[in-house]
């Protein structure tokens, strides 16, 4: 059986704050630590029937880069519930609020470009 090993680093300032968040794969197509700005992970906990979630930003994460991430994370869930149950109208729901989203954030944009 193949096992593969994820690893996150996260380093804090004096106040427990994010300041360098690194990962590592085996599979990676890199190796070695990766610097990331952010991380979010959610795992499904079969007990409790629930999902226990970890989200974590670094200090030079921008804001226009948390709403990017937030979009892009929420596009590729909505490839996994396609791909995991077929559910293509879930799948459009998310993809539309992903359209809607990334419309609003390139009028904040050019807003800030003014």
């Amino acid at each position: 059986m193949k096992k593969s090993i994820i690893s996150i680093e996260i380093n804090l300032d004096e106040n427990n704050i994010p300041n360098k968040i690194l990962w590592s794969a085996d599979d990676a197509p890199l190796q070695g630590p990766q610097e990331a700005k952010a991380f979010t992970m959610a795992v499904w906990d079969p007990k409790d029937q629930g999902t226990l979630k970890i989200d974590l930003w670094n200090k030079e994460m921008e804001i226009h880069e948390m709403k990017q991430f937030v979009i892009e994370t929420i596009s590729g869930l909505a490839d996994t519930i396609r791909r995991a149950t077929s559910d293509d109208i879930m799948a459009l729901v998310l993809e539309n609020a992903c359209k809607d989203l990334s419309k609003r954030l390139e009028e904040e944009l050019k807003q800030q470009l003014k």
